[in-house]
């Protein structure tokens, strides 16, 4: 699962990356890393601003996880130190949380985890027999 969160202020966006993935660790999940986009070219000190605000998270149960995790987010994003957006992506599944009604945000999340729980029941597509 990657989670990207989305706010213009880079020390806010490093704050709340921090916080999420201490909440997300606090949650059993397997692992919580930053994403990077490498390292920076020879005798700069750069930061890699793009990469801040992405976390990528390993889970063995990924329903009972994705639950857990869209439950923490949601009250993340609720609270007053929530960032502007953030995204869930796994596999060809994204769910983007914003500045939607409280209801709308309920309403997407329970769209998201209901097409995670429909893509799993279908279990991986056939492959086609080889000629």
């Amino acid at each position: 699962m990657t989670i990207t969160i989305h706010d213009p202020d880079v020390e806010r966006l490093e704050e709340f990356s921090s916080v999420l993935r201490r909440e997300l660790l606090d949650l059993g999940v397997d692992d919580v890393e930053r994403a990077s986009a490498g390292e920076a070219p020879a005798g700069t000190r750069g930061i890699d601003l793009a990469a801040i605000g992405v976390l990528i998270v390993a889970f063995q149960e990924p329903l009972v996880a994705v639950t857990a995790i869209v439950g923490a987010i949601r009250g993340w994003m609720s609270s007053s130190r929530g960032a502007h957006a953030v995204e869930l992506t796994i596999g060809d599944q994204t769910l983007k949380i914003d500045s939607a009604s409280r209801e709308q945000q309920d309403r997407l999340i329970d769209e998201f985890v209901a097409a995670l729980h429909a893509s799993e029941e279908a279990g991986p597509p056939a492959s086609s027999p080889a000629p």
